[in-house]
């Protein structure tokens, strides 16, 4: 895959997350794809992110992760990013992100998040 498809990839991510399109965004991912999420912990297999995913909605008001950098070394690739988001509680989050990716077949493989968690609690109050 050349570094230009990979990087089509991850534009996409974000463009679908930013939108809420989550089917669209978990249509990036493979099949037999594994996730270390620092929040949701370890995920395998795309149905089990279909699901997961499907809580999105109601766990936001609002969800933007802006893409600040991103960097492609064939199927391997890394963005860094700003999230902004709402919880449904309305409280306000504001978080640096780091995400590492491994691409294979034009799909997302193997997925990574690194985070400061301190701005997430406020998904676990009231």
């Amino acid at each position: 895959m050349s570094a230009v498809d990979a990087r089509q990839i991850l534009e996409k991510y974000y463009e679908y997350a930013n939108a809420g399109d989550w089917d669209r965004w978990c249509d990036l991912f493979a099949d037999d794809q594994v996730m270390d999420e620092q929040l949701a912990g370890h995920i395998e297999g795309l149905e089990v992110l279909r699901s997961m995913m499907k809580g999105m909605g109601t766990m936001y008001r609002v969800f933007q992760n802006k893409p600040v950098h991103l960097l492609v070394d064939g199927e391997k690739a890394a963005a860094v990013s700003h999230l902004s988001a709402v919880s449904a509680s309305g409280e306000a989050i504001e978080a640096e992100v780091m995400n590492f990716f491994r691409i294979v077949d034009g799909k997302i493989a193997y997925m990574a998040n690194y985070h400061d968690t301190v701005p997430f609690q406020v998904l676990s109050q009231g």
